[in-house]
């Protein structure tokens, strides 16, 4: 007698499969906001810097802990962090500038627990910004670093 299909060993090795992975339907699609949104901690996804500097704020350590803890647990979850700068200074010092601001924020990241594979950095420099005013309350939102998530690889 066969089995019926609810109860083949295919669908219930696809069942536990889904279990081990927190029961999220999405699989691999690491880019769902949907999926990411079921921890309230990953939905914050941007970290801001003071002018000219490239430590990682106190205000968004948390922030960057709990995405750690999110690839820490997803090994087969990948992000881009894509610094960035405002406006002011050459366009060479400021791809630099994003860049170290990205792996800053890679370095806490991996401090807290991520693996070096799943993380990649690219810096824009001033060529992406999010506000396009010459104001100092315009530059504070353009000197960032944005955490992306990419599919699984």
């Amino acid at each position: 007698m066969v089995a019926p299909a609810s109860q083949s060993p295919a669908r219930t090795q696809f069942k536990s499969r889904l279990r081990r992975q927190n029961q999220y339907v999405l699989g691999d699609d690491w880019t769902s906001d949907a999926l990411l949104s079921s921890k309230p901690c990953l939905v914050s996804r941007t970290a801001y810097f003071d002018y000219d500097a490239a430590t990682v704020r106190s205000s968004a350590q948390e922030m960057i802990r709990c995405h750690a803890k999110w690839l820490q647990n997803n090994a087969g979850a990948r992000m881009t962090l894509e610094g960035n700068a405002d406006e002011r200074g050459s366009r060479e010092y400021n791809l630099g500038l994003g860049e170290r601001r990205g792996n800053s924020v890679r370095d806490l990241l991996l401090a807290n627990g991520a693996s070096s594979s799943q993380i990649n950095v690219v810096s824009y420099g001033e060529e992406r910004p999010v506000c396009t005013m010459s104001d100092d309350s315009c530059w504070g939102k353009n000197r960032r670093t944005e955490i992306v998530y990419t599919v699984k690889q």
